[in-house]
């Protein structure tokens, strides 16, 4: 058993200073003040004085890392885990953009035959699959090549059983409702994205099974008080979730502080939508076939437009505080609670007895300490 006493401990809906948790193997076994839970004998005990404990956080968009891309190589999917927890990364949906389906399907084989001997890092929950049913006119960084009308006979053998957890796809599409209302059957959380989609057509795309949206207000139409599309849409249905890239490059400080106040704190969640040159230093990159320019803020293609991002998930929770104004026990719920409630996955984002022992601790300014994935230390700087 693993014993943890910190200043402060995250729990849904509540802060416990002078915090303990006691972990058994990969679950959370109890928690509370250190007055209340004492250590058991023989348990390994780790004093966190001055740290935060909360939920390791959870990235739903994330593209590649450390020198890898998911949709070149998706294979690489695990290298790159390995050094998400330096990030405070327990969980993620790696994120395969536009591409032909032989791509998704290894994707899908890379996750059906597990990890490595030994590996250790965070842990790939589903795949996102963004693509490839998109609005060519909101492209973006993908290829237009590859972008094709929704199909239920490319898809039949996408369900969460057979590991894609996400989908991003515009509703307006002719067939997308069909194949809405199939993925929904299979398990798969539908989210709007990469889309050109009226406030009508988006209204249609929510009664279709559309529960959440992929990086707020970009690949989207623009705000207009006539035409309020489907920005507007989301931003007035208090069924759906969204994400934002809180980079204070996507997305401008004031409209992230809009959004979450239009929204609620409990339906914003955060991303990275971080590519292959997430932790590299400024240089060429890929993101699929395209050749990616970063430099030490942003990952644009030849053209200007923006490629992903190179946000750290920390920095995304600090920038949330900053452009907001909101605390850090807020910041993390919304990397954290908010993304496993929009995944359904119970057992994630939360530090409550039962619930896999994801954790990091946290210093007075939101850096990264440690990392725990299930119960096991996999990153460390005390």
């Amino acid at each position: 058993m693993l014993y943890i006493r910190c200043s402060t401990l995250f729990t849904p809906g509540r802060q416990i200073a002078d915090g303990a948790i006691l972990i058994d193997g990969h679950k959370i076994l109890a928690l509370g003040t250190a007055d209340s839970l004492r250590p058991p004998p023989g348990a390994q005990i780790l004093d966190a004085h001055g740290l935060t404990a909360a939920p390791g956080f959870v990235d739903w968009q994330l593209n590649g890392g450390f020198g890898l891309d998911f949709t070149e190589n998706p294979y690489s999917i695990w290298n790159a885990a390995e050094h998400l927890p330096e990030h405070g990364v327990t969980a993620f949906l790696p994120t395969i953009i536009t591409a032909p389906f032989e791509v998704y399907s290894t994707a899908q084989l890379v996750l059906r035959q597990g990890a490595p001997t030994g590996w250790r890092g965070a842990q790939p929950l589903g795949l996102h699959f963004e693509g490839p049913f998109l609005n060519i006119e909101k492209k973006g960084a993908h290829n237009p090549l590859y972008l094709q009308a929704p199909s239920l006979e490319k898809t039949g053998d996408w369900s969460r059983k057979n590991g894609v957890l996400l989908t991003t796809l515009a509703p307006e599409l002719p067939g997308a409702h069909e194949l809405i209302c199939v993925l929904r059957q299979k398990g798969i959380i539908v989210s709007a994205g990469h889309s050109m989609a009226t406030f009508e057509q988006a209204q249609q795309g929510f009664a279709a099974g559309v529960t959440c949206a992929t990086h707020l207000f970009n690949a989207m139409p623009a705000f207009d008080h006539r035409a309020p599309g489907l920005p507007a849409a989301l931003l007035q249905n208090p069924g759906v979730m969204v994400g934002l890239i809180p980079d204070g490059i996507h997305v401008h400080p004031a409209m992230i502080a809009l959004a979450r106040k239009l929204k609620g704190e409990r339906n914003i969640t955060i991303v990275t939508d971080a590519m292959g040159a997430l932790g590299m230093p400024p240089g060429e990159y890929g993101l699929g076939d395209y050749r990616v320019f970063v430099d030490q803020t942003s990952a644009r293609l030849v053209n200007g437009t923006l490629a992903g991002s190179i946000l750290r998930m920390d920095q995304a929770v600090r920038n949330l505080m900053s452009f907001t104004g909101c605390s850090l026990a807020q910041a993390v719920e919304a990397a954290t609670e908010n993304v496993a409630r929009m995944l359904g996955m119970r057992g994630k984002g939360v530090l409550r007895p039962g619930a896999d022992a994801d954790l990091v601790l946290l210093d007075e300014q939101a850096n990264v300490m440690a990392t725990f994935v299930r119960g096991v230390q996999v990153f460390s700087k005390l």
